[in-house]
């Protein structure tokens, strides 16, 4: 099922009905973009709403793309955020980034057997050994991401507390969803040491 897109504007706050294809569910609109696809129902989704299908669902293509595919209505079209004399270091980063950090979480949360994450297992991916806000530097950067304008309406905690929490039943069958952490991500941060 993936995601679910509720039913009217006020039954899920900051959230929205798909007004688009009135999809109810993101599987549904992998159904619209392939009738026999088979595969998970992953987000994100680069959707084309003309032609009614995903035309990417891989964050790290979906980047790339959105540095250049869409120069002609952007904001700021010679923005280059992936520099050619960059490109083969930000892949090697970035492919780091995915299998250590971004992917890690999930090898972890969803391992069939004990072994290298026994120790770690504690809430829901059980990965709280060391916590974001115990690296002062990326959690630095986070809160400096998510103060960028336009960012922070982008992101609401809650909604992805309830869909982590209470689509994985394997993992948390009781469907339970923790209170915290309550983090100010507004709060000042150190990234201007940085400017120089």
């Amino acid at each position: 099922m993936g995601w679910v897109f509720p039913d009217t504007e006020t039954e899920q706050s900051g959230a929205a009905p798909d007004h688009i294809n009135g999809a109810k569910t993101i599987g549904a609109l992998y159904e619209l973009a392939s009738e026999n696809y088979s595969g998970k129902y992953t987000v994100p989704v680069l959707w084309d709403k003309k032609l009614k299908t995903i035309v990417n669902n891989e964050s790290e293509e979906i980047i790339r793309m959105f540095n250049t595919e869409f120069n002609e209505i952007a904001e700021n079209p010679s923005l280059d955020l992936y520099p050619s004399h960059l490109q083969t270091q930000i892949n090697e980063l970035n492919g780091w980034i995915y299998s250590g950090i971004n992917n890690g979480v999930y090898k972890c949360g969803f391992a069939k057997k004990k072994g290298p994450y026994e120790e770690v297992y504690a809430v829901h991916f059980k990965c709280n050994k060391t916590l974001l806000r115990e690296y002062p530097n990326l959690f630095n950067y986070t809160i400096d991401l998510f103060q960028i304008p336009g960012m922070s309406s982008t992101v609401n905690m809650e909604h992805i507390k309830k869909h982590y929490y209470g689509s994985h039943p394997s993992i948390n069958p009781f469907g339970i969803i923790p209170l915290g952490p309550n983090i100010d991500y507004l709060s000042p941060h150190d990234r201007d040491r940085f400017a120089s």
